[in-house]
């Protein structure tokens, strides 16, 4: 894995230089881009996002949303509407930090406690939540939802295709074949139980949907604004 991730961070310096050049925005995409490959990596080895990377990912999100703000336009939007005058930049860069952290974190929040009402169980630690609201700080309100509409679908497309992957090599049938032996159930349906519960790393997909906001979303908008004239 290791000469991997190395090939991987090095293309993606070669990205970020490609879309963004010699520019402030270039260094702040790269320290963004380290911090989503700290997080995605040891969430798939250790199904852990540490709060050691995601709370001073979060104060680094204000700070260069202060200094260049997200192409966001909530805070704008917000200032014109609803106060009639526009603040300085550095404070619709933080306000947009602000939205984009609160509106991420909170929407995963909300959707890891109804998973617990519903399934009895817990579905997603707090580390997701943590690191959406680092996201949010870098991406503002509208990134952050493209971050979790894209990582949850991505994630539900990997984990349907993984179960089904299981149940068909005949993963724990062994396992599943005592307990049937026990009267616990047929070996079908308890494999198909048992391979239902194999959990991935939902901060994994979140990270490479982040990356795929920062690098590739503009270029498709460019493209599409080109293909409609």
């Amino acid at each position: 894995m290791y000469p991997l991730v190395e090939l991987l961070t090095g293309l993606l310096f070669v990205e970020c230089y490609l879309a963004f050049g010699l520019t402030q925005a270039a260094v702040k995409w790269l320290f963004f881009t380290c911090l989503i490959l700290i997080l995605s990596i040891t969430d798939l080895r250790v199904r852990l996002l540490p709060d050691l990377v995601n709370w001073p990912g979060f104060a680094a999100g204000l700070f260069f949303s202060a200094l260049l703000p997200p192409n966001d336009g909530t805070a704008f939007w917000i200032s014109v509407s609803f106060f009639h005058r526009l603040p300085p930049r550095y404070v619709l860069g933080l306000l947009d930090a602000a939205l984009g952290a609160a509106f991420g974190s909170l929407l995963l929040w909300g959707a890891a406690t109804l998973y617990k009402l519903v399934r009895g169980r817990e579905g997603m630690g707090l580390g997701d939540v943590k690191m959406m609201a680092m996201v949010g700080a870098f991406l503002g309100l509208r990134g952050a939802f493209l971050t979790i509409l894209l990582g949850t679908f991505l994630g539900s497309l990997v984990g349907i295709a993984m179960i089904l992957a299981l149940y068909a090599s005949g993963w724990q049938r062994q396992l599943a074949e005592r307990a049937s032996r026990r009267n616990l159930g047929s070996a079908k349906a308890l494999r198909w139980a048992i391979a239902s519960q194999y959990q991935l790393p939902l901060g994994t997909f979140l990270g490479f949907a982040a990356l795929l906001v920062v690098y590739v979303e503009p270029q498709l908008r460019a493209h599409w604004r080109v293909l409609t004239g």
